[in-house]
């Protein structure tokens, strides 16, 4: 059985079910096969999860002498909105770049061009490690809010937003002053707290 189909079945069932429903065992049932067959491919589950990242990464398709014309700030954008728009796409997938380290060879191609980036722009080499790790970690962290956020985040930003506007401006006075700001869309504080992280990380290098 091709390797592709497996790993495109597993993410499908992570999609529909979620991260938690995907096992040798019910991947093997929705292939119409064995549990042997996919043995031949993966030791383990843990194997089969790290296929299943990486093909979520292969999604993100980005020319490494591109990313170096366009300077580390934008190109650190870029990454990361494109980053987070693939898991985004596959909400259910984020819990599993939570379980491992991404090793594919598709996670280390973007690592790769990420931290070329970075050196070639004067950040030396524990801050370039540091701040891709950093970068990844924040994308994730958005990607699983975006996941728990679900199908009912519009409905629920709204019936918070009402909520804003009710606080009792005696007891709460900051928060009635930003209630017309509140809740903040996830798609604009991602984007917000990046500018942050950039600002953060364009000073660290002008230190170095």
């Amino acid at each position: 059985m091709p390797l592709e189909r497996i790993v495109a079945t597993a993410l499908r069932i992570v999609d529909e079910e979620g991260s938690d429903a995907l096992s040798m065992r019910t991947l093997a049932q929705r292939l119409g096969s064995g549990t042997a067959t996919l043995y031949r491919h993966f030791d383990n589950r843990a194997a089969l999860v790290a296929h299943v990242v990486d093909r979520m990464f292969g999604v993100v398709e980005l020319n490494g002498d591109e990313l170096l014309a366009m300077g580390w700030e934008r190109a650190l954008r870029t990454v990361a909105h494109t980053m987070f728009d693939a898991l985004a796409r596959h909400r259910n997938a984020a819990r599993l770049l939570v379980e491992q380290t991404p090793m594919g060879a598709n996670a280390m191609v973007l690592r790769e061009r990420c931290v070329a980036v970075l050196l070639d722009s004067g950040f030396p080499p524990r801050a370039a490690a540091y701040a891709y790790a950093t970068l990844a970690r924040y994308v994730l962290g958005f990607a699983v809010q975006t996941n728990r956020h679900g199908d009912t985040g519009q409905s629920g930003d709204t019936q918070s937003a009402a909520a804003f506007q009710t606080v009792d401006p005696d007891r709460f006075p900051a928060t009635a002053t930003v209630a017309g700001s509140m809740p903040v869309p996830i798609e604009e504080e991602f984007s917000f707290g990046l500018e942050l992280l950039l600002s953060g990380l364009a000073r660290l290098r002008d230190e170095a």
